[in-house]
């Protein structure tokens, strides 16, 4: 069986890094070069990974990478995308794994983090000042070693917990689907925000949980296995854009009393939506519930 790529529904400027913001990704392009890590083959550690810009968005983020030249990448490298209707502390678990990866020293035979060495020199010294001072050679060393081991294990374990409401995607396949389907939520997004219609912002949280299930899709089963599934998702997401669109352009940025009227004759379609968004969330569920069903009536 082979993957059938569904035809780009998406314009262009969806497609490119900062599409909204274009003299962002010039500065993040010329920041990662002056300071980003470049592969040197044989040179490098085991944790060398390619040089990453990380744009952050309303659904999650998107990681590129900076090609050489002046020429733009064309796929992310990575795609995360946040559980629908995200608490304040799982936004903040967002913000926290959508910091700048901390620089590490190759030099040495393990690469560590520069604040753990930072921490570990300052360490020394503040351990030889207390103990000149009296304090028992017992509690400080003790110290001095746990110190430094917190500050290079701690970010990991915090990044194991926050990836807990975040599904990140990765490998070129899997990212061009899932690009597709976050360049049409990002659309609708953007409509949301500038509407007060509650088709459009149902329209909204409908094409978040797609591209959610779709990101769950990806991590666990190869793009041929579940390509049905994708188009129909991402048939989905072009309807409701093409709904949203057609709203906003009959009822105006913000709506009014007699476009309100209009747009109840068209709720018929985004229940309609809705009623597909839970088909396909019942057939991806079907399987397994249908195996233990059976399983259980052979045994009676």
């Amino acid at each position: 069986m082979t993957a059938r790529t569904p035809p780009s529904t998406v314009l262009a400027p969806g497609l490119q890094p900062f599409a909204q913001q274009p003299g962002r990704w010039e500065q993040a392009r010329s920041r990662a070069r002056r300071t980003g890590h470049l592969c040197c083959g044989a040179w490098c550690t085991q944790t060398c990974e390619p040089m990453l810009i990380r744009e952050r968005t309303p659904w999650g983020f998107m990681d590129w990478t900076v090609p050489e030249g002046d020429r733009r990448p064309e796929c992310p490298h990575r795609i995360g995308v946040l559980t629908p209707a995200a608490t304040r502390a799982q936004r903040l678990a967002l913000r926290w794994l959508a910091r700048r990866p901390a620089p590490r020293l190759p030099m040495l035979p393990v690469a560590v983090r520069c604040s753990s060495a930072v921490v570990a020199v300052l360490g020394l010294v503040a351990a030889a000042a207390a103990i000149s001072c009296g304090i028992p050679v017992g509690v400080v060393v003790p110290v001095m070693l746990l110190v430094p081991l917190l500050v290079e294990h701690v970010p990991d374990r915090l990044d194991a917990r926050a990836g807990e409401h975040i599904r990140m995607v990765q490998g070129e396949a899997a990212c061009r689907y899932l690009q597709r389907l976050a360049c049409l939520h990002s659309h609708l997004v953007q409509a949301a925000a500038g509407s007060d219609l509650h088709q459009v912002r149902r329209a909204t949280e409908i094409s978040h949980h797609q591209l959610w299930d779709a990101a769950g899709l990806l991590i666990k089963h190869d793009t041929r296995e579940v390509c049905a599934e994708l188009i129909a998702r991402e048939r989905l997401l072009a309807q409701l854009a093409a709904l949203v669109t057609h709203l906003r352009s009959s009822c105006g940025p913000t709506g009014g009393g007699g476009a309100r009227g209009r747009s109840r004759r068209r709720c018929g379609v985004l229940w309609g939506c809705c009623l597909l968004c839970r088909v396909l969330r019942y057939r991806g569920r079907r399987p397994g519930r249908g195996r233990r069903v059976g399983a259980g009536r052979h045994r009676r």
